[in-house]
């Protein structure tokens, strides 16, 4: 059978804020079948880092977060601004929260982190030859510590799942494929 998109009748907000944005929709399925309380939630687009230093440590950052409770071993990364492209986001959010500048930049993975439910996007990029040229310039919310982890050191915290968040697992997954296939 082939599947086709549905056909969104008719939506409405629920919520508008900047970190979260719920609407319902009525929506017609192919099959005929109307959904009348499709719930949609709206965020804004993502970029994750698979950061690797002039030495070839990957740059992972810890921090607590709140919604799971959890102090989280992950990559760098965060929003898109408004109108900003998302390899500029890349750079301005390593910048910001480890202080390191690269020599390259490379798109790798965008995923979608529940498209269920949500609408965003996440883009996973590669940046190698980081230099630390700046100290950090967190958010007033962001509390976190950068640490230095060899590749094979990140193997390991994956098969010991020692990385919860899964589009960062996901991050992990595309740029150790990528590390290898350019290493083959």
């Amino acid at each position: 059978m082939e599947i086709k998109k549905w056909r969104k009748i008719a939506s409405k907000y629920l919520v508008r804020e900047k970190w979260a944005t719920l609407r319902v929709d009525t929506c017609e399925l192919q099959n005929g079948t109307v959904k009348d309380d499709y719930y949609v939630l709206e965020y804004p687009n993502w970029v994750n880092a698979i950061a690797l230093t002039a030495d070839n440590q990957v740059i992972m950052v810890r921090q607590y977060r709140f919604a799971g409770d959890i102090i989280s071993l992950e990559i760098p990364g965060g929003v898109i601004d408004e109108g900003e492209e998302p390899e500029s986001a890349v750079k301005r959010e390593l910048l910001e929260e480890t202080g390191y500048t690269f020599e390259t930049c490379e798109l790798i993975a965008t995923l979608y982190p529940n498209p269920a439910t949500a609408n965003n996007q996440t883009f996973t990029y590669l940046l190698t030859g980081g230099v630390k040229t700046h100290e950090q310039h967190l958010d007033e919310h962001e509390i976190l510590n950068v640490e230095l982890y060899t590749i094979d050191e990140v193997k390991n915290l994956l098969k010991e799942n020692k990385i919860d968040q899964a589009l960062h697992v996901a991050g992990l997954f595309y740029g150790l494929n990528h590390l290898q296939a350019n290493n083959d």
